[in-house]
Parts: C-alpha cells; structure tokens; sequence
C-alpha cells in the first residue's frame, strides 16, 4: 500500500501546474533589451509547470525529504568511507575571511590562506611518513593520475622509455587502472594469493627492465592489510619500479602505519573520505599527492613554501613539475575542512579514529560470519567484506536482492559485487563514527534479512516495498538517462 501512496503522491507533484499560476513576479526591466539570439536556437515548445510560489516549495520540499544521507541514517558504502562528519568544520570553511577569497588575489593578501595550506602540507607529510607534497589535485583519481603522470616523467627524466608497465593487484581500487592507463601506461593485473594479499610468486615473474612501478590499495578492498607488503616493496624497487599507495582506505591506519615507512613513493589521500567532507553529496573533493623527497621535482603545481627570515608564505612550481592537476590552487574549501578536522582532533583523536574503524568493521565480522560467507577469515581493517553466493546458490537470492531489502530497515546499501574478485561481495565499511547500538541494529537487521531469504524469496526480490521508487533497471538508467521530465514519465 505504502508504494501506491508514494507513486499517487509523486505524480500529484509533478501535475500540480494549472494555467495562470505565477510563482514570482520579476521587477520592471532596467537594463536595455537584447536582441534574442537566431530563431534556430529558440523553443517555444518548453512545457515548463505553472506554479505558485508555495506549490514550488511543498514540491522540492517533498522531493528533499526522498534524499538519503548520513545525516538520516547508517550509511555502510564499503570502499568510501560515508562517515559522519563534524559540522564545525563546514562552519569553519565558510567563514567569510576564507570562502571570499579569490585566488588570483595577490600573495600578500592571502598570507592567512597560504599559512593554512603549508600547515596542511606539513600534517599530512608526518601522518603518511613521505617528505614533500602538493594539495593540487581535487580528487582521489586526480591524485592517482598525478602519481602515474610523476612516475612517467622520472622514468623518463632518467633515460628509462622502456618502463612502461604498470602492476596492479585485482584487489585495488577501481580507479586505479583508468589512471594508469591514462597516463599511458600497460596494466597488468597481478593477482591475490589464497590470504588475500598479493601474490609474491607472481610478482616475482612479472617484474622486469619494462617495470615502472606497482599501484597497490593498502588495506586492499579485500578490508585487508597485505602482510607481504614489506617483501612487495622490495621487490618493485630492485626492479626499479616505483611503488604507489592507493591512500583511499587511509581511515584503518591513522596513527597507527606511516605509509612512507613501509617503503612507499607516491600516495594519495582523499580528504573527503579520510579528513571530513560531505562525501556522497556530489560535493567537491581533494585528493592530494604525497611523496618521497626524490620525485619533488616532478610534484604538480602550485606548492606553499615558507620563508622563516622574512615570516612569508608563497606559491612556486617544482622545476620540473608535471604541471596543474586543476584550475588555480586545488579545492580550497575541502583544505580548510581537512585542516580543521585534524588540528581539532590532534593526535590522540587521529589514532582514536584508526581504533574504532578497525573495531567496528571486526564486530559486524565476527558477529555476521555464521550467516553469510566470509572469503577470507581473518582480521579485517575498516570494512568487511561479505559474500551471499550461498543465498544465490541455494535461495535465487543475491547480494542486490539483500541490498535492496536493507532500504526497508532504513540502511543504505553497502557496495555490491566488488571486489570484483568475490561473488556476490557486500563490502560494508560501518566508519569510526557509529555507536554500538547503530552496528548492532544493522547486525540484526541483516540476520533477519538471512531468515527472510530462506523463508520468503519473493519478499527479497521485490524489494524495497516502502521506497517511492521501487526498482529500476540500473544498468539501462546509467548508460540512457532520461534527464528530462513530462508527464507522460510518471
């Protein structure tokens, strides 16, 4: 019933325009009239609603509320990190001395901002262990592509056109093979051992003078740290190679592992999932590139640098930068959120977040692992990945139809089907900043959903039965969006 309501309730909202309404009245013209632009470039078949003012507001209003957000409920989307974020860092960053500033203002002018931005710089170095970095790039694939760019041109600074492969583990991040690619590189795919880490044996046949590095995702999207990881650098490096650490699941390692001590060269990290972002939002992001002090040539620009004799703070390129990842100096905003998370916090709170994202995710392990397959039994860092092969097998019932059911108790869906290397993965990430009662309604929600399965299919298949959209054929939504409304598409 709650879905007949839902469908009659959208479709009123969309036919609410009758002839005549005017949702505002514009003043009178005050500035000359232009001439309108060739006939083939107007339409006068627009049919736009009429609406007025307070029908316009109860319809985006109702639509607001169909909006699932972190601020509403569990948000476990294994692999990004949907975890809450203070709201005094969203203050802080739209403070008017800081969100008014333009940056093409000059140098002198923006001292407060530059300070701010060295003092990211040096945090982010210390908390990773690498030595020089630049906050330019304003995504994780942004950086990722910074990264394989950086590792071209050193190969290629140093006589060596030959290294032109790329190995990646197929228990990294989607993103990383684009990148590489991207940056006109071979990938080739290395695979994972039994454990879940990668395969020393076949990285051992796979290096050779052709190498110019290895992209690994540590913790692996596995929810897995890789203990061979020590063996795999060394590895790359006798090879040559340039070992790049996917920094995206940063949140498991926070004062706890320096990514540069294991003998990493290049990472990055997604300030919006590790460092407070509304991440999820279609918001700005930042995915700043981090390295060792030997590729700081080759860093995109621009870089704080700061003066101690004359107490100044500017920008400057590396000599032989790879150039701008962006327009101007990166994502300011998401900077500043990133600098008030961390010096709010300090280091007894950054090692507080490692504590309980690595806890949480091992509870819904332990506590889950009896009702749905677990590929890999061992500890788990921040999230866990689950398999409901054996509901398939046995029930019809896959990990979209568990998914989907989750909607109904009120939970997003965790990530589906990836890994790609497990079938019918759920990878739930439950993040540092859910409470106990949260986790342990999410494990019973899912018990439940297991009973569901093998007692009543059909109730899994047809879900979600309180949403007001049930399901879509995601596939074709994604590769054909209809973007446009008429009535004829309620």
């Amino acid at each position: 019933m709650n879905i007949e309501i839902n469908n009659i309730d959208r479709k009123l909202l969309m036919d609410r325009s009758s002839p005549g309404r005017i949702g505002a009245t514009l003043p009178p013209l005050d500035v000359p009239k232009q001439k309108l632009p060739p006939n083939n470039y107007l339409r006068d078949n627009i049919d736009l609603p009429e609406l007025s003012e307070s029908e316009l507001v109860r319809y985006f209003s109702k639509l607001s509320q169909f909006n699932f957000s972190i601020d509403h409920n569990f948000y476990p989307l294994g692999s990004c990190t949907m975890k809450y974020n203070p709201k005094i860092n969203d203050e802080i960053a739209s403070m008017k001395g800081l969100s008014n500033l333009h940056p093409l203002q000059d140098e002198s002018t923006i001292q407060g901002a530059l300070k701010l931005m060295f003092e990211l710089q040096e945090s982010l170095c210390e908390i990773t262990g690498m030595d020089n970095i630049s906050l330019a790039p304003m995504a994780g694939a942004d950086g990722e592509l910074a990264g394989m760019l950086m590792t071209k041109a050193y190969h290629l600074s140093n006589k060596n056109p030959q290294r032109k492969k790329i190995l990646i583990p197929d228990s990294a991040h989607g993103t990383n093979p684009a990148s590489a690619a991207m940056a006109g590189f071979e990938v080739i795919t290395l695979p994972s051992d039994p454990k879940g880490n990668a395969d020393i044996e076949a990285l051992k046949s796979s290096v050779d003078e052709t190498l110019a590095g290895l992209m690994i995702t540590l913790p692996s999207t596995l929810g897995l740290f890789d203990t061979n990881i020590l063996d795999v650098c060394k590895i790359v490096h006798n090879a040559g190679g340039i070992v790049y650490g996917d920094g995206a699941n940063l949140n498991s390692l926070l004062g706890r592992v320096k990514l540069g001590e294991l003998g990493f060269d290049i990472i990055h990290s997604n300030l919006h999932k590790t460092f407070t972002q509304p991440h999820g939002g279609g918001g700005p992001g930042a995915g700043p590139v981090i390295i060792k002090k030997f590729l700081s040539d080759y860093l995109p620009s621009p870089i704080v640098k700061y003066n101690q004799k004359t107490n100044y703070y500017s920008l400057y390129s590396p000599i032989n930068t790879i150039g701008k990842m962006g327009a101007f100096h990166g994502n300011f905003g998401a900077l500043v959120r990133a600098y008030s998370y961390i010096k709010t916090l300090g280091g007894s709170g950054i090692n507080q977040i490692s504590q309980n994202a690595v806890i949480n995710a091992n509870y819904i392990r332990t506590q889950l692992k009896d009702y749905f397959t677990l590929p890999f039994d061992r500890t788990c860092m921040h999230e866990v990945v689950l398999s409901a092969k054996d509901y398939k097998q046995k029930y019809n019932i896959s990990a979209l139809d568990i998914a989907k059911r989750l909607i109904d108790y009120g939970i997003h869906p965790p990530t589906m089907y990836f890994p790609l290397i497990i079938d019918e993965a759920l990878l739930i990430e439950p993040t540092e900043t859910e409470s106990k009662d949260t986790l342990d309604y999410f494990i019973e929600v899912m018990k439940t959903i297991s009973k569901e399965a093998k007692d009543n299919p059909e109730l899994l298949h047809n879900a979600p039965h309180n949403t007001p959209n049930t399901r879509v054929d995601e596939a074709l939504a994604a590769r054909n969006p209809n973007l446009r409304w008429t009535s004829s598409n309620i």
